[in-house]
């Protein structure tokens, strides 16, 4: 069934805001979805869909559009929703437009420059290339430009991950263990899941694998006291809340009040009543000094350049810049030192990020030791081995999309020595003259 021709200019007014990358793209399709309310599911899906295509291949589809006589934004715009949804679903299309897309088609993309069929910045490919080679970084980018899977986590409080594939077999939607995330699902198709009695009962929660083996990672236990220090929107503060049965105390902590909202809802969802959302000013606030050695573990999941999210966040590879790269190290390495303040001796400390760049990775782990000889770095190996997670791993945990499908994610785990005994208090010399004399 071919879509309305409407659709061709619907998408089009959006792509036309999104390519400003003023904002994120998912904020302002649902604005524009929201002021579009006769726009049925399915037109909504071919236009995200459609969108997403032209910032995945957007080095590819701009010199093609670019190189006709037609407008370039009505070009791209076919470009995009062919590649999402077909050419024969399209209405609306000229005949030349239609032998224009059946052209593209035949081009073997394999045959252009790496950096043009890599679909990044020169400035990211650049990078890449200096880090991994380039044939690694072409395989890298090929799985960065494909949509990423649904995955889920199956909340351990209220459910087994058996009860929710039985469960989601009734929709009937097919779902699939996951490799690593003991307690994950990778859904076969896209279905919504917002109306289903497993998610309004918050028997699962969408989270991808990456994210779910990092929470894995910190090793939370029942009855202990944990920080999510940047906690977000809350997926991995759920995570943990499970994994520590709903005991101990565990605190969300987020500089960001918008996002701390968002997490109220999922909360009431999970049945979790250990989490406790606290709203702080910056990483030295008074509100994590007053915990400081008490914590037995923290998670750092740092504000990074997301990059290892380009599967889902297309867009984020044309509105990041280098120069923010560079400016993120500062932040990052100022958090994790806050952080650090709130563990006791022997207290865990987990540094992540999504970001493929070694510069947010391994090299602000490697500062932080060297300032911090209170630290040693885990083997990442001896963690996964502890959590009985079955990844060949070395000193960190580096996930890629093309090795290991799930987004792009980093994470060192670091442990506190334990703290030296405070040293008895002189006596009062009268006592100590007493002693003498016994």
């Amino acid at each position: 069934m071919r879509l309305p021709p409407a659709i061709l200019a619907n998408t089009e007014e959006v792509l036309r805001e999104i390519l400003r990358f003023s904002a994120p793209a998912d904020t302002t399709l649902s604005r524009y979805f929201k002021d579009h309310p006769r726009l049925g599911s399915r037109e909504r899906g071919a236009v995200a869909e459609g969108i997403y295509a032209i910032l995945r291949n957007k080095s590819f589809f701009t010199d093609f559009a670019e190189a006709t006589s037609s407008p370039t934004m009505r070009r791209l715009t076919i470009l995009g929703l062919a590649e999402a949804v077909g050419v024969d679903s399209l209405g609306g299309l000229t005949e030349e437009e239609t032998e224009f897309l059946n052209r593209i088609a035949q081009i073997d993309r394999n045959l252009m420059p790496p950096q043009m069929r890599s679909n990044l910045p020169k400035w990211l490919f650049d990078k890449f290339v200096a880090q991994y080679g380039e044939a690694e970084t072409l395989a890298l980018a090929h799985a960065l430009n494909q949509p990423a899977p649904l995955d889920l986590r199956v909340n351990s409080i209220k459910a087994t991950r058996d009860d929710v594939v039985a469960g989601l077999a009734e929709a009937p939607i097919e779902a699939m263990p996951m490799p690593y995330a003991p307690l994950g699902l990778r859904v076969l198709k896209k279905p919504t899941l917002q109306n289903l009695p497993l998610f309004k009962s918050g028997a699962i929660e969408v989270q991808d694998e990456g994210s779910q083996v990092l929470s894995q990672i910190v090793g939370a236990k029942r009855g202990e006291m944990v920080v999510d220090f940047c906690a977000g929107a809350g997926g991995k503060t759920l995570a943990l809340g499970a994994l520590m049965r709903n005991t101990g105390r565990l605190y969300a902590f987020d500089i960001s009040e918008k996002r701390l909202a968002k997490l109220k809802p999922r909360l009431a969802r999970s049945g979790l009543s250990n989490v406790h959302p606290v709203q702080i000013a910056h990483e030295r606030d008074a509100k994590i000094k007053r915990l400081a050695g008490k914590i037995d573990r923290v998670l750092v999941d740092a504000p990074c350049s997301g990059l290892g999210t380009l599967r889902r966040n297309p867009d984020v590879k044309w509105r990041q810049k280098v120069e923010a790269v560079a400016e993120m190290q500062e932040k990052q390495a100022s958090i994790l030192d806050g952080a650090a303040r709130l563990l006791k001796g022997g207290g865990r400390l987990v540094y992540a990020t999504c970001s493929l760049l070694d510069e947010e990775n391994e090299f602000i782990v490697t500062q932080f030791l060297a300032a911090h000889p209170e630290f040693d770095l885990v083997p990442m190996s001896k963690v996964l081995a502890e959590q009985k997670i079955d990844l060949d791993m070395g000193d960190y945990l580096k996930l890629m999309p093309h090795k290991h499908q799930t987004d792009g994610f980093f994470a060192a785990v670091m442990e506190r020595k334990p703290m030296a005994p405070k040293p008895p208090k002189d006596k009062p010399a009268d006592d100590a003259d007493a002693d003498a004399d016994e």
